[in-house]
């Protein structure tokens, strides 16, 4: 099932890259490197997403990883929210920040398999946004 959820970020991700760059063709050179920003930063996200998604089957191995997805996610969010002024854009970034700070809460509070739906929902949604 994990690989099937990273199959479907990894098409997820070249659909953006893929919708960038044909909107590149048509806008000038600043939307078109905010658009990259955005593709390039989305896709390292859904790469954490699948991380973490990963860490979550494996928690009783190593519970390390979660925080380290986590962080990772985190330090993605943080570039991106940095490099654009799409109200869209940082609206879905806030949302996914939100859902992050609550899944790290519940992992703080020792449950040790989170509920990550809402990190995954508010990663398909910066996906969305970044193709918009």
């Amino acid at each position: 099932m994990a690989a099937s959820r990273r199959r479907r970020m990894t098409t997820i991700a070249g659909a953006i890259a893929a919708v960038a760059l044909t909107a590149g063709l048509t806008t000038g050179c600043d939307a078109v490197s905010k658009a990259l920003d955005c593709v390039q930063t989305a896709e390292a996200i859904a790469q954490s997403v699948g991380d973490l998604q990963q860490a979550v089957e494996n928690a009783s191995n190593d519970p390390t990883q979660l925080e380290e997805s986590l962080n990772s996610i985190d330090e993605n969010l943080k570039e991106i929210g940095d490099k654009t002024d799409n109200a869209d854009v940082n609206k879905a970034v806030d949302d996914l920040q939100k859902a992050v700070t609550d899944t790290r809460t519940a992992v703080e509070s020792g449950d040790a398999t989170p509920d990550i739906s809402g990190i995954t929902d508010a990663a398909g949604e910066l996906t969305k946004v970044c193709t918009s």
